[in-house]
């Protein structure tokens, strides 16, 4: 059983729910765990239900992963490989200038 969790700001632009998470067991009668990544190891797992919605499947949400080269100190390094577009960004009388860039772990998708 997978669950959404609803989660973070409330604010009106913000996401409401971020990514499917592996429902671990059901505790008492509206309460979950939910098996969190290490990146949220400071949130605790247990979850009312208005906070979670029903996974859907879809084949589109598998992803394909790529292994990394990991230093001794489990870092790895991104380092830039190609410009892909460039473009200047007018605020009022502020002209920025922004690069869209290819990394080496990321593919063409993930570039930013």
């Amino acid at each position: 059983m997978n669950g959404v969790l609803r989660f973070g700001n409330r604010d009106k632009l913000s996401t409401r729910f971020i990514r499917p998470f592996k429902i671990l067991d059901r505790v008492g009668a509206l309460a979950y765990r939910v098996a969190l990544p290490p990146n949220l190891a400071g949130v605790h797992n247990m979850f009312h239900v208005y906070m979670l919605r029903k996974y859907m499947t879809n084949p589109s949400h598998i992803l394909k992963f790529e292994l990394l080269q990991l230093a001794p100190k489990l870092s790895h390094e991104e380092r830039p490989i190609q410009i892909l577009d460039r473009k200047e960004k007018r605020i009022q009388n502020k002209i920025t200038k922004l690069v869209k860039v290819k990394w080496l772990n990321n593919s063409d998708e993930e570039a930013t």
